[in-house]
Formats: structure tokens, C-alpha cells, sequence
């Protein structure tokens, strides 16, 4: 009998939740990916440099013409020189990522701090590492850091803190100072970072992003983690990277050589090209996604649900305590999914031990506007 390594690890929420919505002819606003395609000239450098032959191993890191461009961005939105060579990793995806950088720095018995309701990867990847995750629960209202708690938490064994800005499931995110607090928290603790910034483009009403990249000293401990398939639409790519400084990436790379090697190199030269030809695209993405989240809010405003519009990703929260109280947000989503024809994810999912009285599902706004209109329609309907 194979004794498994995740006993407590089934089939993720997202993939239930989607395979549920195919069942039933539901909307899927579970799953974070957009129901559009990714732009035309990305999709056509693809084809073309299928056929111009790019179709064997990339370099381990990955093609230099797309960490190129990673710092060239890095440079310019965050103000850090960062070395496209020693510095910058192409990986498949940012799940792949996040697991890398956990197993090249945690070691048996280390702990880790993620923050609940928390992305369900972290824990699988720490457990495999030997490590501990440490759960701290963010503030209900506002989905911010319990600082004193945070402080409480860390003990010698401490060896990681996760953040995950702009953050999912809430959309909340973190601001400078909070940076500067957990800077000053553990400045003489051998404590590594990892911060999950796929979401990095999705900010709204004017709001600005605090990256890692941005702060000198949380930089040097960090592996900062970003996403393409996010900013350009297309998630079936699974193409994402790290940031990180030269000693830790090379820790990096000693894990991902051995888990795929590289990604796959049309992509990355299809990416490469389209970054360099459209740097416009990052800059408009965030009014491009605060429509679609003012179209849902607003249409869904003349529902019994009750939300406070998302600060960042392309989720949005909301309370259905008026709905029906009697239900937990796993039977909510269900129901909403088999009789209402709207599917979505229950919160619960990202807790270790979620709060008793949580009554909150999240819905997906990354749809076009016809996806929206239909799902709100059928959910002011109840």
C-alpha cells in the first residue's frame, strides 16, 4: 500500500466547482479564468514561432529575450534594477513557482505563516517540503494583518511568511506601510518571504501596488511571484516567473530544474515578443478589469447579496446572509450552482478553521459582459 504524503488532500474546490457547473449548464464564475481570449497579436506569434521552428528546450531559466523583458517591466513600474540573468526565472505557471521556492528554502520541521483564507497551494507544498504551516486569519471586515498576532506567531523555527497581494479570495491588498511593518518585524530573524503577486495588473479606483520589488530590504529575502497566463489572458498558457535575488534564485533553479526544466518555448517567445511590441497592455488593464467589476457590482446591486467592491484581482466577494442563512457556503455554492444556474466558490475552502458564522462565496468577474449581465440576472433573481 503506497502511504500517501497528502492524506488530507483531495480534488481542489476549483476543479470540483467547474466540473459542477459543466454538469449542470451553469455560468462559471468559480474557476479564475477569463471566458475571452487572450490578444490576437499574442495568439498569432505563437503560431509563428511554431512554424519558425522555436519548438525545442528553452534555457533552464528561461529565453533570455523574456527575462529581458520581466526587468525592463520590474524597472520601470517598480523602480528595482534587477539582473535578467541571475535574477529572473521563467517557469510553468506561477503554481509550479510557488512550489519551487518553497522546497529550495524550507527543511524539515521549518515553519511557515500563510495568512487564511489562503490560496490552497501553499499548504500541499510545504507539507512536501517537511514544513509546517502556520495559520493566522486575517480581519474578516477587511481582510487586513493582525500585527500583534503576526508577532505572536513567530517563533525560532519561522523559517517563511507567504503574502499574497492583490490578495485571493478578498481582492484586499497590502499597502507600504504594512511592508515597512513586517520589515521591521523580522529584520533579525533568518526569515524568507514568498510573495504570491500574480495579480499584480488588477488594482482599481486609482489604487497602487506594494510590491516586494518596491522595498529594498524585503527584496533581499524574497522570491517574488508573478503570472502571464493573469496579465495577458491566457491561463491555459501556465506560464509564470519568479523574482528573486541572485543567491536565492540560484536555490530556485536548483528545484525547478528538476521538477519540468523550463517552460515551453514558443510561449516565451511569443510572450517576449508581444511584451515588447505592447507595453500598453499592463498599463490599461487595470480600467479594463474595473469595468467588468463596476458592470457586476452594479447589476448585482438590485440582489439580496451584500459586498464591498474588490480593491484588486478579478474576484469579487459576496455576503449572502439575506439568502439563505440556514446553508454553509460549500451547500450555498452548491445550490446556486444546481438551482440557480451561477457557479462560484465558497470561502470556507481557504481556511484552516473558517469562522463559524462565514456566510461569504466568490464569484469571478474575468467574463464577458454577456457572462456577467446572464449571471447577474438569474442572481437578482432569487
Amino acid at each position: 500500500m503506497l502511504i500517501s504524503k497528502l492524506p488530507n488532500v483531495g480534488t481542489t474546490i476549483f476543479t470540483t466547482m467547474s466540473q459542477l457547473a459543466a454538469d449542470t449548464g451553469a455560468l462559471n464564475l468559480s474557476q479564475g479564468f477569463p471566458d475571452f481570449d487572450g490578444p490576437e497579436a499574442l495568439r498569432e506569434a505563437v503560431a509563428r514561432h511554431v512554424m519558425a521552428g522555436h519548438n525545442q528546450y528553452a534555457p533552464m531559466t528561461g529565453l533570455p529575450a523574456l527575462r529581458e523583458q520581466v526587468a525592463a517591466k520590474v524597472a520601470d513600474l517598480y523602480r528595482r534594477d534587477v539582473d535578467a540573468a541571475a535574477e529572473v526565472t521563467i517557469t510553468p505557471g506561477a503554481t509550479q513557482a510557488i512550489f519551487c521556492a518553497i522546497q529550495a528554502a524550507i527543511h524539515p520541521g521549518d515553519e511557515v505563516i500563510v495568512f487564511d483564507p489562503c490560496y490552497d497551494s501553499y499548504e500541499p507544498s510545504v507539507q512536501l517540503a517537511g514544513g509546517v504551516c502556520i495559520h493566522q486569519q486575517l480581519s474578516l471586515s477587511d481582510f487586513r494583518i493582525d500585527w500583534q498576532r503576526l508577532a505572536d506567531a513567530i517563533t525560532p523555527r519561522t523559517r517563511m511568511i507567504v503574502l499574497n497581494t492583490p490578495h485571493n479570495p478578498s481582492g484586499a491588498l497590502i499597502d507600504a506601510d504594512d511592508l515597512d511593518r513586517l520589515a521591521a518585524l523580522i529584520r533579525e530573524r533568518d526569515i524568507y518571504l514568498l510573495s504570491d503577486e500574480v495579480y499584480e495588473h488588477l488594482l482599481f479606483d486609482g489604487r497602487e501596488h506594494a510590491s516586494v520589488l518596491r522595498h529594498d530590504e524585503l527584496y533581499q529575502r524574497a522570491f517574488v511571484i508573478s503570472s502571464f497566463g493573469k496579465t495577458y489572458h491566457v491561463t491555459g498558457w501556465k506560464t509564470g516567473y519568479v523574482v528573486a535575488p541572485p543567491m536565492l534564485s540560484v536555490e530556485l533553479r536548483k528545484v525547478h530544474q528538476y521538477v519540468s526544466f523550463t517552460g515551453v518555448t514558443p510561449l516565451q517567445w511569443a510572450l517576449a515578443d508581444f511584451m515588447a511590441a505592447h507595453p500598453e497592455h499592463i498599463t490599461e488593464l487595470p480600467a479594463f478589469y474595473q469595468a467588468k467589476r463596476d458592470l457586476f457590482c452594479d447589476l448585482l446591486a438590485g440582489s439580496r447579496f451584500s459586498f464591498t467592491r474588490a480593491a484588486g484581482t478579478y474576484f469579487q466577494l459576496a455576503d449572502y446572509s439575506a439568502i439563505r442563512p440556514d446553508l454553509d457556503d460549500v451547500a450555498m455554492a452548491e445550490w446556486l450552482t444546481r438551482e440557480h444556474g451561477v457557479a462560484c466558490i465558497p470561502i470556507s475552502v481557504f481556511y484552516q478553521n473558517p469562522p463559524a458564522d462565514l456566510r461569504l462565496v466568490r464569484f469571478c468577474f474575468a467574463k464577458r459582459e454577456e457572462t456577467l449581465r446572464q449571471a447577474a440576472e438569474r442572481l437578482c433573481a432569487i
